[in-house]
């Protein structure tokens, strides 16, 4: 499940938090980006104690965008120890997005 915090800064949220970080950039706009909603929601879901799943608006937070060389959407990103560890473009399914990330872990 998403939740809504606020930080200072995206590096805070990065390096406050104790477990990997999977961001998901995503647009209002983007059709792709809505279908990944659902899928994050079981991959927060499944990965409840290992992951914690954040959303990050490109078009509110486009300097984000910029430093992590965001060019498509959806894109996610996990960091681990606040560095970027694994980047997976597009739709994809709970079932491939759920163990690939756990075995990143």
């Amino acid at each position: 499940m998403a939740v809504k915090k606020q930080f200072s800064s995206f590096q805070e949220l990065l390096e406050s938090s104790s477990t990997p970080v999977l961001v998901d950039f995503y647009a209002t706009w983007c059709g792709p980006c809505q279908m990944m909603s659902p899928i994050l929601e079981q991959v927060g879901a499944s990965l409840r104690d290992r992951i914690q799943v954040v959303k990050i608006d490109t078009d509110r937070y486009p300097t984000i965008a910029s430093q992590y060389q965001i060019h498509a959407l959806p894109t996610l990103v996990l960091f681990k120890n606040g560095q970027p560890v694994e980047r997976i473009e597009g739709v994809v399914n709970t079932n491939q997005l759920v163990p690939h990330l756990a075995s990143l872990l």
